[in-house]
């Protein structure tokens, strides 16, 4: 039997960072909006136009998040989570559009005994030795 993962409100202060090249041109098109006043600097720039086309594409992303049965936000799993998951005998099958957080008191062990997919668009937050674990897990 899979059982889903608990519903934990999202933190809107958090943050992954991410690196993109633009072509000469590109990035001083940037640099003149920026200079003119437009943006306060490149970050503000680029964070706008990713916010722009992720609004241009809701209704997609609300479908596919439906469809995919994503859930979304953060999503933290505690070490007494998944030793209550393993006490029944179930498996996590974990999908998440957002931060899912593996609780650093979480062992190899016990994540490959409880989780048996994991899927996550967005970041996840574990232990390394927990990641290489669930390597073969990870979708």
């Amino acid at each position: 039997m899979t059982r889903r993962a608990q519903t934990l409100p999202t933190r809107g202060n958090d943050s992954e960072k991410i690196t993109i090249n633009l072509g000469h041109m590109d990035l001083g098109r940037v640099d003149l909006l920026v200079q003119e006043g437009f943006y306060a600097n490149r970050t503000d720039f680029i964070r706008t136009a990713i916010r722009n086309q992720l609004d241009r594409h809701e209704a997609a992303v609300s479908q596919s998040v439906t469809r995919r049965r994503l859930e979304l936000g953060l999503r933290q799993f505690t070490r007494a989570d998944l030793e209550a998951v393993r006490a029944t005998g179930d498996t996590l099958d974990i999908q998440v559009l957002g931060l899912a957080v593996i609780a650093a008191d979480v062992s190899a062990e016990l994540a490959r005994e409880t989780i048996g997919r994991l899927q996550v668009l967005g970041a996840l937050q574990a232990s390394a030795e927990v990641k290489a674990a669930l390597r073969d897990r990870i979708v």
